[in-house]
């Protein structure tokens, strides 16, 4: 089932709400949602004060310049796999100097997947430091739309638990 725009609002509200009391900031690597992440923490008022910014690293090319993913992660696993999103955090973390990140990788769809990889295959990671990184895989359903809201939802509510462990 798609997340609706309310629950996005909602998602980011919590999450926004657990960075301010902690004290923290984060930091989105993402490709598949395209900046959404960021895009949902970003608009209230004021949310400068736990957002440090966003990366869209859609292509492999921009994954490698910005993020430090390395040429072995892509032609071992391919863009869409744990340790491109656990570089993809530490490039993000490295870069911007957050506390802590979110990076999604996956096949939004309507075309890209393979038996492997299906569409709606998304994988996400979220960490604080290198040894304090968690990803994990998601099979979402739906089109695209569909597909991209899901992961914007499960990106969302993974950092706010990843946070309620610190």
């Amino acid at each position: 089932m798609p997340a609706s725009d309310h629950e996005l609002e909602q998602a980011g509200d919590q999450l926004a709400a657990q960075l301010l009391q902690q004290g923290s900031t984060v930091v989105t690597a993402e490709s598949c949602t395209g900046g959404w992440v960021a895009k949902v923490l970003t608009d209230k008022a004021g949310s400068s004060a736990y957002v440090v910014g966003g990366l869209v690293t859609y292509s492999n090319e921009a994954k490698q310049k910005l993020l430090a993913v390395t040429d072995a992660s892509l032609a071992n696993h391919g863009a869409v796999s744990e340790p491109v999103v656990r570089e993809m955090v530490a490039g993000a973390l490295a870069t911007t100097g957050a506390n802590v990140a979110v990076a999604i990788s996956g096949v939004a769809g309507p075309g890209g997947g393979s038996k492997e990889k299906p569409v709606g295959t998304v994988w996400f990671a979220w960490g604080d430091r290198i040894d304090r990184t968690e990803a994990v895989v998601q099979y979402f359903s739906g089109d695209r739309d569909q597909v991209r809201r899901q992961a914007v939802l499960f990106a969302l509510q993974g950092v706010s638990r990843f946070l309620q462990q610190t």
